[in-house]
């Protein structure tokens, strides 16, 4: 994805999602749903930002068709599990500005995951 107004307007008009903006127009999220804690979207310049620090996501990696990110207790007891699976990571463990700990991979029907722990959900 490119351009996040056709998937806002997507989710936001079709299914409710409420979404809001997160202080930049690259990424749409919300907390406000019931059953989850978080439903984002953000483009494929800004994965490829988080994930490879470029702006351009790299030409020897697969397009990812869309995102799933499962936030846990323990990133590395997660991966730790999932790299003897086959798991390709991707991104290795980093915190992000906002506190977030990831760790990004590809699945092979090109979906990016994410495995995540992130301290503002855990109130």
């Amino acid at each position: 994805m490119t351009d996040l107004g056709e998937s806002r307007n997507f989710y936001k008009e079709l299914f409710g999602v409420p979404l809001e903006y997160e202080g930049a127009s690259y990424y749409t999220a919300t907390n406000e749903m019931e059953g989850l804690k978080h439903f984002g979207l953000w483009t494929l310049l800004n994965a490829a930002r988080s994930v490879f620090d470029q702006s351009e996501w790299p030409t020897d990696v697969p397009i990812p068709q869309g995102i799933i990110e499962f936030d846990v207790e323990d990133v590395a007891e997660a991966v730790s599990e999932m790299k003897p699976k086959g798991a390709e990571i991707l991104q290795g463990r980093r915190v992000e500005p906002r506190g977030q700990t990831t760790v990004c991979f590809l699945s092979p029907k090109g979906l990016l995951i994410g495995i995540t722990y992130t301290p503002r959900l855990r109130n």
